[in-house]
């Protein structure tokens, strides 16, 4: 499969913009973008190794997409990692596990969103409860 990449890859210099354009179609399926030869060349490059070895995680296409957006920045989490927040008078310790497990009371959790509710008894979202979300000023 890699070498196929890397010959597929390999050709794209050497085709016509008809040709790159065409593949653009086969590839993607969606019509062809106005950009130059060099940029669409860049972007099918991308196209043809995203399908060969999968695209971007969906973490990282919510951090790009926040990144645009410009108006949150969140910071991520790491292992071993201890979040505290107070609610109603009570504070909340919330522990990362090495293996990425949230912690809270004893008890394993995906998500701090989980624990946020569990604590607050309503949906919020887990970033944004511990603090690790912050808007950006205008």
């Amino acid at each position: 499969m890699a070498s196929d990449v890397s010959t597929r890859l390999a050709a794209l210099p050497l085709i016509t913009s008809a040709e790159l354009k065409d593949e653009w179609q086969r590839v993607t399926k969606t019509p062809c973008p106005r950009l130059s030869r060099k940029m669409l060349s860049l972007a099918l490059a991308w196209e043809i190794q995203a399908k060969a070895f999968g695209g971007l995680s969906r973490p990282t296409q919510q951090k790009l997409a926040q990144l645009a957006d410009g108006k949150s920045r969140t910071t991520s989490v790491s292992p071993g990692m201890q979040l505290a927040r107070e609610w109603q008078g009570k504070v909340h310790v919330v522990t990362i596990g090495d293996d990425n497990v949230v912690r809270w009371n004893d008890r394993d959790y995906r998500s701090l969103s989980e624990v946020a509710r569990a604590i607050t008894g309503t949906r919020w979202s887990g970033p944004a409860f511990f603090g690790l979300k912050r808007k950006l000023a205008a």
